[in-house]
């Protein structure tokens, strides 16, 4: 996102946050909800929070109080939406959640982009006492904490990797590389994808880090095309999964099956692209083929921010918020009467029926997707498949 893009973001953001606080006067009756988060708008991980999550907390807002406001037990109260760029930092982060919830005593909390800042956040909440749905932290450590106010949306690395694995196994892959970032998100992906590995005949010829904002992976790639895996697997944030998928084509690694993840379920992943999408795999988990609910969902996006909404996280996103709409309408806002509420009851979202077990997600299995003439497809398992997996054609 140029610096222009992000400003024209950042006012459209605050021109969206605005309307909802001046429509309590237009439409509902009682004090408006607020809802506080912090949350990328510039940094480096502006680049997932401004596909995966913000354009949906805008979205659903407008939504809620364009049909009369949040359902509070029966009372329409309209949403206050109070929003921070935490600039991609995670002590701004950790310390605007803490006035929020500290000084300001928002009513609810939006949680943050990506696994670090979520993994900080999350005991913060906790001591609180304040719910927090979170779509795009990928941890099994932060799971493993057992914090009764978190709640993960993603599946998680163990469930992703175990089904990328299984995948490759049923369509006798022999050899693969992997690269992974180095942070909280690729180290823990790479392990769960090495456990999976370990039950296999699945030969490893290379793995190989880098740090988080790298700019070349060209020498790595080239040494990992000499050793012709039959199947690369990239750990990666957003920019590093296109820089992965740019560099491969331009050094000639075309393996039988190319992944990439977090960044290939993105509109921005189709843009850059192009053809050379077609047979790219990588984490993805919902289309608008999923559920006449998520065409809906998918088709308004689309048409309020001129793009898609990513085939991965922006669907667990929306179904947090869908869940906690529900758990509201049911038990209001004392905040423990609602984590009651959230922990044992089933839920309807656009994915299908959602609940928790503990602090994870029990309703969505790993799942791979593939993009196919334009469609970011679920491709396995199966049972949960939007069309077969296809062979990768070579690079244009």
């Amino acid at each position: 996102m140029t610096h222009a893009n992000r400003r024209r973001w950042i006012q459209q953001a605050a021109a969206t946050v605005g309307a909802a606080t001046v429509a309590p006067r237009l439409f509902a009756q009682g004090a408006p909800v607020k809802i506080g988060y912090a949350i990328a708008r510039t940094g480096p991980w502006a680049a997932g929070a401004q596909v995966s999550q913000e354009p949906n907390y805008l979205l659903w807002a407008e939504q809620v109080n364009a049909a009369g406001g949040l359902s509070v037990k029966g009372a329409k109260r309209p949403i206050e939406l109070i929003g921070y760029d935490d600039r991609s930092e995670t002590e701004t982060c950790v310390r605007t959640f803490e006035k929020l919830m500290g000084s300001d005593k928002v009513d609810l909390i939006l949680p943050p982009w990506g696994s670090g800042a979520n993994f900080a956040v999350a005991p913060l909440a906790n001591r609180f006492g304040y719910p927090m749905l979170a779509p795009t932290a990928l941890s099994r450590k932060l799971i493993d904490m057992h914090l009764p106010y978190f709640f993960s949306l993603l599946q998680q690395p163990d469930k992703m990797m175990g089904a990328l694995v299984d995948m490759m196994v049923a369509n006798n892959v022999k050899t693969i590389a992997i690269v992974y970032m180095d942070d909280l998100f690729g180290l823990e992906n790479f392990a769960a994808l090495n456990a999976a590995l370990k039950k296999t005949s699945i030969q490893v010829v290379e793995r190989k880090s880098y740090p988080l904002g790298v700019k070349d992976l060209a020498p790595v790639l080239r040494t990992i095309k000499d050793l012709n895996p039959d199947a690369f697997i990239g750990i990666t944030y957003p920019p590093d999964t296109l820089l992965a998928s740019r560099q491969s084509r331009e050094v000639g690694f075309n393996p039988k099956f190319f992944y990439a993840s977090v960044g290939t379920a993105f509109q921005l992943y189709k843009n850059v692209m192009q053809a050379n999408t077609e047979g790219v795999i990588g984490m993805g988990s919902w289309n608008a083929k999923t559920s006449p609910e998520a065409k809906a969902y998918f088709d308004a996006h689309t048409k309020k921010f001129n793009k898609e909404p990513d085939r991965w996280a922006s669907g667990h996103c929306w179904a947090g918020l869908e869940i906690l709409q529900q758990a509201v309408a049911r038990a209001g806002l004392d905040r423990k009467a609602l984590r009651e509420q959230i922990a044992k009851n089933e839920f309807k979202t656009i994915l299908g029926p959602m609940r928790f077990e503990g602090s994870e997600n029990a309703s969505v299995p790993g799942t791979v997707a593939q993009w196919q003439g334009g469609e970011f497809e679920v491709v396995w398992p199966k049972n949960r498949a939007t069309a077969q997996l296809m062979p990768k054609p070579a690079w244009k």
